[in-house]
């Protein structure tokens, strides 16, 4: 079996034609890093702009032990991402989640198409009971995304982030698992 057929999900005859989601390829370091450099994506994450490839290479060669990293692809081009990092000791049934979707792609579905393939491997593979997140309180298109999925906002963290010259707030949502 070829390194692009392991990592394809079975289901993938349920997504439209030319999308696909699956595992991270280290192949992939250099379209994560021009994916994760986009400002559109940063502006939703805490990552700093300028990323460089070698350092995305590295954190992808070395992920932490349970995490879980996917990409959809449209056509084979990477359109988004996202990562679940299980935690441990007595929080060894929660794991956290964090994704992002390219400039370019956004409101098309990728960032819905992610999520429930995350939300799927933590529920029906991973035994992940408690899934959480954090996201900016001006991300109202991502918040809703995760209210469909069955998030729930749990709390604000005031100037949780530094973004663009200002302290910005954010939500701390979790979904648990019924």
């Amino acid at each position: 079996m070829s390194e692009s057929e392991e990592n394809e999900p079975r289901d993938r005859a349920l997504l439209p034609d030319g999308i696909v989601v699956r595992a991270v390829r280290l192949s992939d370091a250099e379209e994560i890093t021009d994916l994760i450099n986009l400002p559109g994506y940063r502006a939703g994450t805490l990552r700093p702009p300028y990323q460089r490839i070698e350092e995305v290479r590295k954190h992808m060669e070395n992920p932490s032990p349970g995490a879980l990293n996917l990409v959809v692809t449209l056509n084979g081009r990477i359109v988004g991402n996202c990562g679940l990092n299980r935690l441990a000791g007595r929080r060894q049934h929660v794991a956290t989640i964090g994704m992002g979707v390219h400039d370019d792609f956004t409101g098309r579905g990728f960032g819905r198409i992610l999520l429930a393939a995350m939300v799927d491997a933590a529920d029906d593979w991973l035994d992940v009971k408690r899934l959480e997140l954090t996201v900016y309180t001006d991300n109202e298109v991502a918040i809703r995304l995760y209210e469909k999925f069955g998030f729930e906002k749990e709390g604000l963290l005031r100037s949780f982030g530094y973004r663009a010259g200002e302290y910005v707030d954010a939500y701390t949502m979790a979904r648990l698992r019924a």
